[in-house]
């Protein structure tokens, strides 16, 4: 028989690859987002060289490539990292915490909460500037949710993946129901309505992201400290209590984390489809999971999505563009398709 020593050095062997192996895939992750920021810069209606792109960053001169770059470009770049970052890791909290594997932050009734408010602020506030619609709509956001968490709570344990998940389905679609309800009656609502639901990147400038910064990061803080009970609550609330963790206060963080962080984006961008659905699938595939993995893999995967998005949307119809949502939901529906085909590779 091996001395103890010998085997504990056997047994955490294959752990030590595991985790370097994971290193070295977020780290090739960082990479990628790196690339994706340089060549959101770069192409578009008009491709800039990267020391053009370099020279407008470091030595604005006010020229046509500057004027490109840094009014343009660069901030639908920084806003395209938050949001993929906050709808990438909204997707994998929320996946976990209702077991549910075609689950996404629309889930909460963000989507159809922040579409309400917008409608609303429009119709009966006389909000059009975009400045106003993001306020109405992270507001809107954030009160679906607390509505679904109520309505979802049992008297003894606070809500459970079941309840959460219906009365999400449920609220959705009584807010989509009255915002449509509103905009049939108010021609001039529509107008305005339409330009915030298709789902962009484009328009906003770097006030937009410095508004919805501070939410990202609370969030993205509240979710890495979620990732462990998360792990537990994955064997079963039973098993979580017995390993010690308390399971009302897991649910409660997580389910912060992703109204902070989908509230947020949908706000900034309207409501983007299918990013927190597909990502969180691709970075269980490279991590497994355990969630102290798959939540920083979700969020770096979520900004290459949706900056890849955005470009495609750029290239395919320039010197036009596709709206970023257009193209994730091209994109996005037949891996949908395919998730609930082939349900069995992604169980949680």
């Amino acid at each position: 028989m091996p001395p103890p020593a010998v085997v504990s050095r056997t047994r955490t062997a294959p752990a030590r690859r595991g985790r370097r192996a994971r290193t070295s895939g977020l780290l090739a992750l960082l990479a990628g987002v790196a690339l994706a920021v340089c060549l959101s810069l770069a192409l578009g209606a008009e491709d800039l060289s990267p020391a053009a792109v370099w020279h407008a960053l470091v030595s604005p001169d006010g020229g046509d490539p500057t004027a490109i770059v840094r009014e343009l470009r660069l901030p639908r770049t920084v806003l395209g990292v938050l949001v993929g970052l906050a709808l990438g890791v909204a997707g994998a909290l929320m996946q976990g915490h209702t077991r549910n594997p075609l689950a996404d932050p629309g889930l909460l009734g963000i989507s159809a909460g922040a579409s309400f408010a917008v409608v609303v602020g429009i119709s009966f506030f006389g909000v059009g500037a975009f400045g106003g619609h993001i306020w109405f709509a992270f507001g809107g956001a954030l009160l679906a949710s607390v509505a679904v968490l109520g309505v979802a709570a049992r008297p003894q344990g606070g809500p459970s993946p079941v309840t959460i998940t219906l009365a999400g389905f449920a609220l959705s679609a009584l807010l989509a129901a009255f915002t449509s309800a509103i905009l049939l009656s108010d021609k001039a609502s529509l107008n305005q309505f339409r330009f915030w639901v298709v789902g962009s990147l484009s328009g906003r400038d770097l006030g937009i992201a410095a508004q919805v910064a501070p939410f990202i990061a609370v969030g993205l803080v509240l979710a890495l400290a979620n990732a462990p009970a998360l792990n537990a609550l994955g064997l079963g609330e039973d098993v979580a209590r017995a390993l010690g963790r308390n399971v009302l206060a897991a649910r409660v963080v997580g389910v912060l984390a992703v109204m902070l962080l989908a509230g947020a984006a949908t706000a900034a961008c309207g409501p983007i489809g299918f990013l927190g659905l597909v990502v969180p699938h691709a970075a269980r595939f490279l991590t497994g999971p355990d969630h102290r993995w798959l939540v920083p893999y979700s969020a770096l995967l979520g900004v290459i999505v949706l900056l890849a998005a955005d470009i495609a949307g750029r290239l395919l119809a320039r010197p036009s563009e596709l709206q970023t949502g257009i193209v994730l939901a091209v994109l996005g529906a037949p891996l949908f398709i395919v998730l609930v085909r082939r349900i069995r590779l992604v169980r949680l």
